[in-house]
């Protein structure tokens, strides 16, 4: 996505030099960046080598007519705004201009405050549309997976199965893992890609509050609802809503939710009024629903309503050869939100992360980088660089059969802790000092003494 330039760009296209002339010192001193075409050729070429937000098009032309130049002008940039303008102006014209995607259509010679006022509309037009656009890569940014893994590959195909369809969507995964990446993955390429995406985490609402979540509820329903509230299911219409840790989901809301998913009609807490969306539901867990059915703490009936499609999401574990991926992707995220230089791992440091457990899957690993990014100055990370701190974060000691002196054994578990309180710290000494109960002095020295930078700190 380019930046957004001070001044909106406008291409004047009209074959009288007179009205280019008049129609560009207008634009100008009206604050606007003006090229100009005398045809319609020069007018598409402008198109496609200049990033515009609006053309004004005149419809007769030298070379050929503006309706042409306007349909092949929807062909280079769909979304640019495109004002016709004529002087033999008739409905007919008017309406065929519209149907081929003009936002407007003036007749000469023209209003002034008619121009200006359509001008403004359709810059905004644009604005919007730009802004929606960097949302929506932002959104993407966000929510990208990484990975070319054999089990990334598997899950990938998947997505791509079921995202046409309009099945529910049971994602299984430990935590961590990404499940609801692999949601929004599907959303995305589906037909409703377009509507919202609503998530609703069981796990962290109180088990009196999940059913006002879900279904909404309406004003004095309970003690603390003063006004009618919207669930996630209304505010999911006409798009996706994931249910994040659905073993979590009181089991009475559970008979309430398979209602729902049955008859695709639900009534607000306290509400009489019968309500109806088009919401296509996902379900995701950490846990065994079918161990929670035996435990009676899940309703077998609602697992089969849920598990139309199960994807499962694949622990760090298993798709070690992602690491390399995972780290650049995490390095350059991190970097830039922190302001600090690209940094870039060595061979061995990759060796090390990849040798770790990561209990916490990707989660933790990339929480584990950003603590790289925030404690280490150094431009280019190796594993002994990096060692301490990603060993006390995924609990891996070195064995016996490591050779390890009592002295180095002794150093290599201060400078674990102490570095796990810097992390934990935000790399502020001083607190750090006031945890470790020491004072700033012997903490900089204690840290020299154990080969620790403390240039970002």
């Amino acid at each position: 996505m380019k930046p957004a330039r001070v001044k909106p760009r406008i291409l004047v296209v009209d074959d009288d030099a007179s009205i280019r002339s008049l129609m560009s010192e207008m634009l100008e001193d009206q604050g606007f960046e003006v090229l100009a075409a005398p045809d319609g050729t020069e007018a598409l070429r402008r198109i496609r080598e200049n990033d515009l937000n609006l053309v004004i098009l005149d419809y007769w032309l030298p070379d050929f007519d503006g309706l042409k130049v306007l349909h092949e002008a929807r062909k280079i940039s769909p979304t640019l705004p495109v004002l016709m303008m004529s002087g033999y102006g008739t409905i007919k014209l008017a309406v065929q201009a519209t149907k081929e995607g003009a936002y407007d259509f003036i007749e000469k010679p023209p209003d002034v405050d008619r121009v200006t006022v359509a001008i403004k509309n359709a810059l905004e037009k644009d604005l919007l549309r730009r802004e929606v656009a960097t949302l929506k890569a932002e959104t993407l940014a966000k929510y990208q997976m990484v990975g070319t893994s054999p089990a990334m590959q598997r899950l990938y195909e998947m997505i791509d199965r079921v995202a046409p369809s309009k099945a529910s969507v049971l994602i299984l995964g430990e935590s961590g893992t990404g499940k609801e990446l692999a949601a929004h993955a599907v959303h995305q390429k589906s037909a409703v890609a377009g509507g919202p995406f609503v998530r609703l985490n069981c796990a962290a609402i109180p088990h009196e509050l999940i059913e006002s979540e879900l279904f909404g509820h309406e004003k004095g329903a309970f003690t603390g609802a003063v006004a009618q509230k919207p669930g996630k299911l209304e505010l999911a219409d006409k798009g996706t809503v994931l249910l994040d840790e659905i073993g979590d989901m009181d089991f009475h809301v559970q008979a309430k939710l398979l209602r729902f998913l049955q008859e695709g009609e639900f009534e607000r807490v306290g509400g009489i009024k019968t309500l109806k969306v088009d919401v296509r539901t996902f379900a995701a867990t950490n846990k065994n629903l079918e161990e929670e059915i035996k435990a009676k703490r899940f309703r077998e009936d609602l697992f089969y309503r849920l598990n139309v499609v199960t994807l499962r999401v694949p622990p760090l574990r298993e798709r070690t050869e992602d690491i390399p991926a995972l780290a650049e992707h995490f390095l350059g995220k991190y970097c830039a939100e922190h302001g600090v230089p690209l940094k870039a791992l060595t061979d061995d440091a990759i060796d090390l992360l990849a040798a770790q457990p990561w209990p916490g899957n990707v989660r933790e690993f990339g929480n584990v980088i950003q603590r790289l990014v925030v404690l280490l100055p150094q431009q280019t990370l190796s594993a002994h660089d990096i060692r301490p701190l990603v060993t006390a974060e995924t609990g891996s000691e070195q064995s016996a059969s490591d050779g390890q002196s009592l002295k180095s054994a002794r150093d290599d578990f201060e400078r674990k802790h102490i570095l796990k309180v810097l992390a934990d710290c935000q790399g502020n000494i001083t607190e750090a000092a006031r945890i470790l109960e020491i004072d700033r002095t012997t903490l900089y020295r204690t840290l020299e003494r154990l080969g620790v930078s403390t240039a970002s700190s």
